[in-house]
């Protein structure tokens, strides 16, 4: 069986070098490619993605396989060997059923869909995207359809793409728990004095931002010798193994706290990458949920990036930066980034009213995919959401239905950013159970200690596990959201007094 196994990993070794091909291709659209070159790249990216798909779906592969898994049987369940085998048939026995030239369609489709998002958003102009979402949504309904034998929600095969094991029942049933929860300290906080973060509002130069971003991410464990940070429309982390793990972050005028929190999120998806185990390159290193992915970078935005400790360090250089912080001390510095307050930008929000907004993306996509919305009703749609649970109407599209990136191709993604905050906060208080120096090693700008714990625990698994797994592994307890709640209970309840 060892060399039916070799015979897999050569096969494998393939797929994954023209799918690192593809996360280059898209790396470079979404940062240095001319606009011009739009129906190039998409041709491009739609040419080697049927490559992949046939190389994913040949009939080779299945033999190998279907041979590998009484062998897989034997072996012990988190082995390389029997995880790469694991993890792989189910990949085959989904995308074999999704035509080729479907998802050579689907790929075209979703680039060129990218470059119009862009323009519909700087205009703010929601109907320039809106035949192609239709077209997108059209297609990914018709994967469904290939792929849904035992659920009627074609919701779930997509969410199945990003975490597998999970189905729409299932996350709604841990966001009906946690929005209560939510709602009910939003509105506990609402009642007590607001306190002022004027002062985060400044504008800084562009140069010493991104230098001071990229000190930062460094610090907490992300090596530029096998990376690099670059701007874009939408900050994202690309990366074709633990030797190239890129990220990039966006300039917001006059909030530079911003970009700041926006390079921590994103070194932590980089810091997972790099430390995957050499062992599963060009196998499994990448191939983990993206839950998983999304609780390393909540972890270091939402907990680390957050923390007394880490602004203990970091504060004195901050002032430097940003010469209008010297008469702010730290403690003002601190409640003023922790300030809880709804708004209109996911990916400015603060950790409680985050959940909210993955909410409502969440609802609204398993209607579209249910047939309950109409796309041109989307933006009314969003608005009505956003008003139910946060508040506020937004005043054009591009700071409402058009802020994200997601439904150029990547629906189903977004209940993992929650999911992933629920798991951050479990791995955080057992890595504080092993660790118990580790916030005194923060406030001293000691981070070694956390990427050693994140490393041994999570990064060197790559894609073995599903999250409901890693989680029973890492932390010795199902995934729940009971920590979560009493983390944002704990942590806003002494900020505001409660």
């Amino acid at each position: 069986m060892q060399k039916t196994f070799e015979q897999l990993k050569e096969h494998l070794v393939q797929i994954e070098d023209l799918e690192g091909a593809l996360r280059l291709m898209r790396w470079d659209q979404q940062t240095y490619m001319p606009p011009g070159a739009a129906q190039t790249r998409a041709d491009q990216i739609a040419t080697i993605s049927r490559m992949v798909h046939e190389l994913q779906t040949k009939e080779e592969l299945g033999q190998l396989l279907e041979n590998l898994n009484s062998y897989a049987d034997q072996l012990d369940y988190g082995s390389d060997e029997a995880s790469i085998i694991r993890y792989n048939w189910r990949e085959y026995q989904k995308l074999v059923k999704i035509p080729a030239e479907k998802m050579e369609s689907f790929t075209s489709i979703s680039t060129l869909a990218y470059e119009v998002w862009k323009k519909a958003r700087q205009q703010g102009n929601f109907s320039l995207f809106q035949p192609h979402l239709e077209k997108l949504l059209d297609i990914q309904l018709e994967f469904a359809e290939f792929l849904n034998e035992d659920s009627e929600n074609p919701y779930d095969s997509l969410i199945g793409f990003y975490e597998p094991g999970m189905t729409a029942e299932a996350i709604n049933i841990i966001f009906t728990i946690v929005r209560p929860h939510l709602v009910e300290l939003i509105q506990a906080i609402k009642d007590m004095d607001q306190m002022d973060d004027s002062f985060l509002y400044i504008h800084t130069a562009q140069d010493e931002l991104l230098g001071y971003c990229r000190n930062m991410a460094e610090k907490v464990g992300y090596s530029f010798e096998h990376g690099r940070l670059d701007l874009t429309t939408h900050p994202f982390t690309s990366g074709n193994s633990y030797r190239d793990a890129r990220i990039t972050t966006r300039i917001e005028d006059k909030n530079p706290i911003s970009t700041l929190f926006s390079s921590i999120h994103e070194a932590g998806h980089a810091i997972h990458r790099q430390q995957c185990n050499p062992a599963l390159y060009r196998t499994l290193t990448s191939q983990y949920t993206m839950g998983i992915g999304e609780s390393q970078s909540r972890l270091y935005e939402m907990i680390i990036g957050r923390s007394w400790e880490f602004w203990t360090y970091f504060y004195p250089q901050t002032q430097k930066i940003f010469p209008s912080l010297r008469n702010i001390d730290v403690e003002q510095f601190y409640r003023a980034i922790n300030k809880v307050e709804p708004g209109l930008i996911r990916v400015e929000a603060d950790p409680v009213t985050y959940g909210l907004h993955i909410m409502l993306r969440f609802e609204l996509e398993n209607m579209m995919l249910n047939g309950k919305i109409k796309i041109p009703d989307l933006p009314e749609l969003w608005n009505a959401k956003m008003e139910e649970y946060l508040g506020l109407v937004p005043p054009n599209d591009a700071q409402g239905v058009l802020q994200d990136v997601h439904w150029t191709g990547l629906m189903g993604y977004f209940p993992s950013y929650l999911l992933g905050s629920i798991f951050a906060v479990q791995l955080w208080y057992k890595l504080l159970q092993d660790l118990p120096q580790t916030e005194k090693d923060m406030s001293a700008g000691k981070f070694s200690s956390i990427t050693q714990w994140l490393g041994d625990h999570i990064h060197t698994h790559g894609g073995k596990f599903t999250l409901l797994e890693m989680a029973e592994r890492a932390v010795g307890e199902p995934l729940s959201s009971e920590p979560f709640m009493d983390y944002l209970k704990d942590k806003f309840g002494e900020i505001y007094g409660l």
